[in-house]
């Protein structure tokens, strides 16, 4: 697989090495057929997501809770480049800006542990023309020569793997990553199990409220003594008539009987079992792994001020744990953009505060330090 071509058409200024396209279905039956360490973990994953939206909601959170970053040069002119090579660098096929690849970039990297991206060139091969995030199922990762190597595989249309030709244009980033393997940890790990019982309950709840909404009715006829002979076609005319009362749904129908008939409801004498404190647990199950606070997920289970106030810190650390994940990809791509534009790829990136809150708590310590060393300045002039 060519990355760059001497034919490529007038309209074709750059290709994709890590792309296949190939279409997988995702079938809410793997959650049931989990097994560690499968193959099809990324099906998995995705089905997780679709089936149980908590863990899609929780994501989405997440990532939009990531924030904004800036990146500053040294001189003015080298942060315009690039700022505005950040605002307005293609992303996928529909999408603008380096903050959208960061979020698919980083929506991978928690649903499946592992997220990879390109940096497309144009065909010249002087200017980054595109940033492309690559589907896991295309590409295979796989240890080198040495422990300390990667190798990124590409797969083709027959399902076999090459290495890409241009390794350092693509980007690769693994959360947890596992000892001694190529492979990161995703945030969902540990939780098929759980949300299959989840499933089951709620299928179950779906199945007994269809029960009790299309009630079912049992019609029974005790003829009396000496009417045996007429019993059969009594019986044929009662199920005819219940039948049309029962199809007739324009209007109301009164079912007119003449014998000892007696209509029950089925079912109507079953007590439905009450799910809702084995649902409650396991949710706190999936709340507890993925380090979201429940209240942001429409959940009111009870808790004090100060519980919220700490389950929000709990959050930003973990926020900005992934920022350091984030950091070097962000840093690779731009000082790829800087050196391919013949400018200096010296640079700080500074990530916004994650909310208001935040700011509310620097001002309080600001305030507090210039107390402190005004405190301490005029005890130096007296002594």
């Amino acid at each position: 697989m060519k990355l760059f071509s001497a034919k490529t058409k007038a309209n074709d200024d750059a290709t994709v090495q890590t792309s296949l396209s190939k279409a997988n279905s995702h079938p809410f039956l793997s959650i049931e057929n989990y097994s560690p360490y499968a193959k099809k973990q990324l099906e998995l994953y995705s089905t997780l997501r679709e089936a149980v939206p908590v863990i899609d909601a929780a994501i989405s959170k997440t990532v939009r809770l990531l924030g904004t970053f800036e990146v500053t040069c040294k001189d003015d002119y080298t942060t315009m480049r690039l700022k505005s090579f950040i605002d307005n660098v293609q992303v996928n096929c529909c999408s603008n800006g380096l903050h959208q690849f960061i979020y698919s970039y980083f929506d991978d990297l928690l649903t499946y542990g592992t997220a990879v991206g390109e940096m497309v060139l144009g065909k010249d091969s002087r200017e980054l023309r595109a940033l492309y995030n690559a589907s896991l199922s295309d590409v295979e990762l796989k240890q080198g020569d040495t422990p300390l190597a990667l190798k990124v595989m590409c797969k083709n249309a027959d399902g076999s793997l090459c290495e890409v030709k241009y390794p350092q244009l693509v980007l690769v980033s693994m959360l947890n990553p596992v000892s001694g393997k190529a492979q990161g940890t995703s945030i969902l790990k540990g939780l098929p199990f759980v949300s299959s019982v989840l499933l089951k309950i709620f299928n179950t709840i779906g199945v007994n409220f269809e029960r009790v909404g299309n009630v079912r009715f049992a019609v029974t006829y005790n003829p009396k003594d000496g009417q045996s002979g007429s019993t059969k076609h009594r019986v044929q005319e009662i199920a005819t008539q219940w039948s049309k009362a029962m199809r007739d749904k324009t209007q109301v129908c009164d079912f007119v009987s003449v014998g000892d008939v007696s209509v029950k409801v089925i079912g109507a004498d079953n007590q439905v079992l009450s799910c809702d404190i084995e649902i409650r647990h396991l949710l706190e199950q999936i709340v507890s792994k993925l380090s979201i606070p429940p209240f942001l997920l429409g959940l009111s289970w009870s808790s004090t001020e100060r519980m919220s106030s700490q389950q929000a810190d709990i959050l930003t650390s973990e926020l900005e744990y992934y920022r350091t994940l984030l950091n070097p990809v962000i840093a690779k791509i731009c000082k790829f953009y800087l050196r391919l534009s013949g400018l200096s790829d010296e640079f700080t990136i500074n990530w916004s505060n994650i909310n208001l809150q935040d700011e509310t708590e620097l001002a309080k310590a600001r305030l507090n330090n210039a107390q402190a060393m005004q405190i301490e300045q005029s005890i130096t002039e007296v002594n």
